[in-house]
């Protein structure tokens, strides 16, 4: 065990680097808590009309994301595999710029709603500190799992895994 001294400066360094924004903070949602109402965030763009009681896939992107171009894809295909039986996705974009946004669509087209968080209003609130970043979201509007990154093929998989465990509850 460190000397108490030693460990009091490490965590006075610790609170002062997160102070400072340099030692992210840890994410203000978490595994169980309600997942904010997406509407009173300001953002760009058409929000599906009710997602009450439906189970909802929320993930934070950017157009510079090497791993959200991968991403994509198989949020595609899992919208088109689960939307019948009530799952919805909700790709939130952090672009500074629109057209930014818009040019990554053009290559990657989503069939999922993508909507934009031109304020970064939504991700200060939650405190993403990785792209991408997603929710996912059980029919109360609980959060039921969440994930840093997207790891291909390994992830896609923990997607179904999760979304499955979720309909049949």
């Amino acid at each position: 065990m460190p000397h108490p001294k030693n460990f009091l400066a490490a965590l006075a360094l610790a609170v002062g680097l997160l102070a400072a924004g340099i030692f992210p903070a840890a994410a203000a949602v978490q595994v169980g808590d309600a997942f904010p109402d997406l509407a009173t965030f300001s953002l760009e763009g058409k929000l599906p009309a009710d997602c009450a009681g439906k189970i909802v896939i929320v993930d934070f992107w950017a157009s510079w994301c090497k791993p959200c171009k991968m991403s994509f894809p198989a949020l595609n295909e899992l919208q088109a595999r689960y939307a019948a039986q009530g799952v919805v996705i909700i790709a939130i974009n952090e672009d500074e710029k629109r057209a930014d946004m818009e040019a990554f669509l053009k290559k990657l087209p989503a069939t999922f709603t993508v909507v934009r968080d031109a304020e970064q209003k939504l991700v200060r609130h939650i405190k993403v500190n990785t792209m991408p970043s997603s929710f996912v979201i059980d029919r109360t509007g609980k959060v039921r799992f969440a994930h840093s990154g997207f790891h291909g093929d390994d992830t896609k998989q923990t997607y179904i895994t999760e979304i499955e465990s979720l309909l049949t509850k």
